[in-house]
């Protein structure tokens, strides 16, 4: 019976599942969903794991329900069954209508708007209430990383309308920490105030206030550590290592103690330096840039120069993915090191097609004539980086980019992008300047560098101050011929009142022409000729002096002359306006032809040379020298022709033109030969961005001027420069204390030009 009873149980049991599950699966024949507000009902379609006219057991919906609950959309969903319609109900999450931060100023609302968006938080999205517990890690990692401990941060979350909700992110910064002391523990070569030279990251000093190198971050911790890597690696410890760094906090949050344990380790010497693989370029070539030899002490720094130069070189043969592997041998017994560099020139590259993109106004064929890089021929980092600097050097343009992507399908094809922000090459200009020198100017200037995006340069212009006034047409085509060869011309009248400008009592009347061409003879240097037809009018008064009015009675007051000049520049500064790398040189030589009025001549010779000490830091070094003298039947070089120095544009801290030999009336009178020399280091303004249109500097100037050559007058100054290419005018500025200034010199300590060029 017990048996029976028990079998029955069983097939009871089973039937009423089978009933059950019967009832529960139906065929869906209509789906409906509630509770949407913002997203549309085709969105759940896709999600639900179900569609019309498949079986449905109600059994499976807490599969479906976890499906729609992936999307993030929606808080609460349920499912049910009407007759043979499933019916999805949803209670959608709301939208982040706005995100407001309030108390912030280390970082912008960008930035942190930014850091947000990256972990789901951002205008528009989904507001999901776990997301938003995230946000505070998040700020936090953003404002310890700036050094900043003390931060506190409060989020309300208010609702409003059409299911959407404001953020408002209230911060109280707080101050930054700065670092109280930093030990190194561990060293023994070398001591601890060497060391600590290496780092960016100091205690309080007095530029702190300029530099925030008391101002603790992990990313500048981070590199001093690499810094201090690189110190004892370039110096032979190739077994250098940093064990540990601690970093330690006051419990007011306003003070960082920083504890860096090295091991040094023993030094190493180079026993042998090898260089294997396929080399593809004459060995020779290769052997001269190798960098590093037997019996020297190991250094990292020169292995990787080794290893660039190789790379570099291969790479100015189309092998512009080469790879140059340093692999040392290092002997602990012996304390030495064999050195092996693995050539693998890959394949050779080839450039598909050079695009040029930015350029709305400049002529395609503007930007090509300067590139060296040729399409369809192998590529070349040499030219393809030379081509660049060409383009910048133009001075039509704020930037120019280049990228060379890969040829999607190839692997021995790139193709060569340059980027271009135009800048302004026109310039309509009517107003007022103002010189300490020339007082007043009223200027009006057309005047096109591009015109018509073609690179020719045409110029208009009048100007009128209390020293001169000048009316001038030019015209210069850079490419006359395809070769390069430039052409140009000029048309001018001037009057000047030479008294005015702190010199000796004349003036003159110039009616001038000119005809000029240039030949490039390389990639950086170029000859340049002019001929000149000038006619003079020289004015006298009776305050004229004794030297003047013996010129004007041995060779009149009207002179005609033709001339005619060479010039010679070696260029490879980096760009045409602020440069910060790269030198200029130039040597002209002007002489008037036999039969003119007035023979003479004048040669000159100008060298400046920039380099880039750090990020937008530069030390400028510059130095001129001019020397002319008369032929003939002209006994000297004219005196309306002489050299002046002093002023902002040469000697700072005197007076424009005052320096040197002085006439019987003890008026500046200059010389014949003129020397300059200037050293100037530009560093950036602080909390300003604009690098490119404006900088700042200390400088120390020398110069003289006198009748042969005599530096035994020599002046020097030192101060500070500013300069700006403002949208109204270039301005000069200077302060500068004269270090020697003579019982005649005129001294000035604040100088500044504003609307005349550089």
């Amino acid at each position: 019976m017990t048996k029976k009873l028990f079998h029955s149980l069983i097939l009871a049991t089973i039937f009423v599942s089978q009933t059950s599950r019967a009832e529960e699966q139906f065929v869906v024949e209509n789906i409906e969903v509630n509770g949407l507000q913002r997203i549309s009902a085709g969105t759940v379609y896709n999600y639900l794991p179900v569609n019309v006219g498949e079986s449905f057991a109600l059994s499976k919906a807490g599969s479906a329900i976890k499906t729609l609950f992936k999307t993030g959309f929606f808080k609460d969903i349920s499912l049910e069954k009407v007759g043979k319609t499933l019916v999805v109900n949803v209670v959608e999450r709301p939208s982040i209508a706005k995100i407001i931060f309030e108390g912030n100023k280390d970082l912008s609302s960008d930035d942190l708007t930014s850091a947000l968006k990256q972990i789901g938080l951002a205008e528009g999205k989904v507001f999901n209430q776990q997301i938003l517990d995230k946000v505070e890690q998040e700020l936090r990692r953003q404002y310890f990383s700036h050094g900043k401990y003390g931060l506190k941060i409060e989020t309300k979350v208010t609702k409003l309308t059409r299911n959407r909700v404001g953020i408002n992110i209230d911060i109280s910064e707080g101050r930054v920490a700065t670092i109280k002391q930093i030990n190194i523990v561990g060293n023994k070569v070398y001591d601890t105030d060497a060391l600590l030279k290496q780092f960016e990251l100091a205690t309080t000093n007095w530029l702190s206030f300029y530099t925030k190198d008391d101002q603790y971050s992990k990313q500048k911790l981070s590199a001093d550590l690499e810094r201090l890597r690189s110190y004892y690696l370039d110096r032979g410890y190739i077994r250098f290592s940093i064990d540990s760094t601690q970093v330690a906090i006051t419990p007011d949050k306003k003070e960082i103690y920083l504890t860096v344990n090295v091991n040094e380790g023993d030094l190493f010497t180079l026993e042998k330096v090898k260089v294997s693989g396929n080399l593809v370029v004459d060995p020779e070539e290769i052997i001269k840039l190798v960098q590093v030899g037997p019996g020297e002490i190991f250094s990292r720094k020169n292995a990787t120069a080794t290893s660039k130069a190789i790379s570099d070189r291969l790479g100015e043969e189309g092998y512009v993915f080469a790879n140059v592997n340093m692999a040392p041998n290092i002997n602990n017994e012996t304390k030495t090191v064999e050195m092996t560099f693995f050539v693998d020139p890959g394949k050779r590259v080839y450039v598909n097609r050079i695009n040029m993109s930015g350029n709305t106004k400049t002529r395609d064929e503007v930007l090509r004539r300067e590139l060296r890089q040729m399409e369809s021929s192998w590529a070349s980092t040499k030219k393809i980086e030379r081509s660049k600097i060409r383009l910048q050097r133009l001075g039509y343009f704020e930037e120019v980019n280049v990228e060379t992507p890969p040829v999607v399908g190839t692997s021995d094809q790139i193709d060569v992008n340059y980027t271009v922000v135009e800048r302004s090459s026109g310039n309509l200009m009517a107003g007022v300047g103002f010189s300490q020198v020339q007082g007043i100017v009223f200027n009006a200037n057309v005047s096109q560098d591009n015109i018509f995006g073609s690179g020719k340069r045409v110029n208009l212009a009048f100007n009128n101050s209390d020293i001169s006034t000048r009316y001038n047409f030019g015209y210069f085509d850079p490419y006359f011929t395809l070769d390069g060869i430039s052409m140009g011309y000029d048309l001018g009248y001037s009057a000047r009142d030479a008294g005015q400008a702190n010199i000796a009592n004349f003036s003159t009347d110039v009616i001038n022409s000119s005809f000029n061409f240039g030949l490039p003879l390389n990639e950086n240097d170029r000859l340049r000729f002019n001929i000149d037809i000038k006619h003079t009018t020289l004015t006298t008064s009776e305050f004229s002096s004794q030297q003047i009015l013996d010129f004007v009675q041995n060779n009149g007051e009207k002179y005609l002359t033709f001339a005619t000049s060479i010039g010679w520049t070696h260029d490879t500064l980096n760009r045409a306006i602020f440069p910060s790398d790269g030198a200029q040189q130039r040597l002209s030589a002007f002489i008037t032809v036999p039969g003119s009025d007035l023979t003479y001549y004048k040669v000159s010779y100008k060298h400046q040379m920039y380099f880039p000490l750090a990020k937008d830091m530069t030390f400028r070094l510059l130095g001129e020298a001019a020397y002319g003298d008369g032929y003939g039947n002209t006994d000297s070089l004219p005196f309306f022709e002489h050299y002046y120095a002093g002023g902002v544009r040469s000697v700072r801290g005197y007076d424009d033109n005052t320096l040197g030999p002085r006439d019987s009336r003890n008026d500046p009178f200059g010389g014949s030969t003129k020397v300059i020399g200037k050293a100037e280091l530009f560093f950036p303004i602080p909390f300003v961005e604009d690098v490119k249109s404006i900088r700042v500097g200390t400088f120390f100037d020398a110069g003289t001027v006198s009748d042969g050559f005599d530096v035994s007058n020599m002046r020097y100054s030192v101060g500070l420069s500013g300069e700006w290419l403002s949208p109204f005018g270039a301005l000069s500025v200077s302060f500068a204390y004269p270090l020697n200034a003579g019982e005649t010199d005129q001294e000035q300590s604040f100088q500044f030009s504003f609307g005349s060029g550089f």
